[in-house]
C-alpha cells in the first residue's frame, strides 16, 4: 500500500508544531488549508528539489516534505536565518521567531514529522545562499516556496533568483499576496511584485488565492522570454 502521511494525528501534530499563519487553516476541524494545496502540488508534481525560503515555525516546509516523503523521491532546502523580531528588530524581520537557531533543535523539529532526512536547513539570508548555490551542488528548482522577507526588492531578488535556478514548468509559491495594510503601509512588495508578473503573460501563469494572507502558484512557461521591468 502506497504511504499517505495526513493522519488525523499528523494534521493535529502539524497544526500545533508547526503552527500555520495565514495559510487559511481552520484548527478546529484539522483543516491544514493551503497547506493541502503545498501537500497535493508535490504529489503531482513530483519535484526532486524544492527550495522554501523563510518560515515562522515550517508548517509550509512540513506540508511540503511529507508530500516528498510520500512521494518516496526528492529532497527540500529550507533557507532561514533565523531572525527574530524580539532579539534583531523590525530592520531585519517582521514576522521571524528565531525558530531555527539550534540545529539540533531544528532536527528535533522536523523528526517529529517523520520529514527530518528530507530537510535541509542553511542558516543564512537568501542573498547569502544564492551566491553559494552552485558550490553545494544543488540541481536546478523543481518547485519553490517564498515566503522571506517581504519587502518589495527582497520578493524581486528572491523570485529572479529562483527562476535563473528554474526551468519550463518550474512552479514558486509566493505567500502573502493578500494584506492589504502591509502593502499599503510598503511593509510588504508581494503583491506589487505579483502584479509585474502578470503582465508577463508569455513568461508565467499565476494562479491567487485571496484567502487569509493570500498565496499564489506561479508556473514558469519559458524563463527565457522573462523580460526585467520596474
Amino acid at each position: 500500500m502506497a504511504d499517505f502521511s495526513l493522519s488525523s494525528g499528523i494534521l493535529q501534530d502539524i497544526l500545533t508544531h508547526a503552527k500555520p499563519f495565514g495559510h487559511n487553516e481552520e484548527p478546529r476541524k484539522l483543516n491544514l488549508g493551503f497547506g493541502f494545496i503545498y501537500y497535493g502540488v508535490v504529489r503531482a508534481l513530483r519535484p526532486k528539489h524544492t527550495l522554501v525560503i523563510g518560515s515562522g515555525y515550517g508548517f509550509s516546509v512540513v506540508c511540503l516534505a511529507l508530500g516528498i516523503k510520500d512521494n518516496n523521491e526528492g529532497f527540500l532546502s529550507f533557507v532561514d536565518p533565523s531572525y527574530s523580531l524580539l532579539k534583531d528588530g523590525p530592520l531585519k524581520t517582521i514576522g521571524g521567531r528565531g525558530t531555527w537557531s539550534d540545529s539540533t533543535g531544528v532536527r528535533d523539529h522536523f523528526e517529529r514529522f517523520g520529514v527530518a532526512d528530507i530537510v535541509s536547513h542553511h542558516k543564512m539570508r537568501s542573498d547569502e545562499f544564492f551566491p553559494k548555490f552552485d558550490s553545494l551542488n544543488l540541481p536546478e528548482i523543481d518547485l519553490a516556496f517564498i515566503d522571506g522577507s517581504h519587502a518589495f526588492k527582497d520578493v524581486q531578488y528572491d523570485f529572479m533568483q529562483a527562476l535563473g535556478r528554474a526551468r519550463k514548468n518550474t512552479y514558486i509559491f509566493l505567500h502573502d499576496t493578500h494584506i492589504y495594510v502591509r502593502e499599503i503601509l510598503r511593509h510588504s512588495g508581494v503583491k506589487r511584485w505579483l502584479n509585474i508578473l502578470r503582465k508577463e503573460e508569455q513568461a508565467f501563469e499565476i494562479i491567487n488565492f485571496p484567502f487569509s494572507s493570500g498565496v499564489a502558484l506561479v508556473r514558469i512557461l519559458d524563463p527565457t522570454v522573462w523580460r526585467q521591468t520596474n
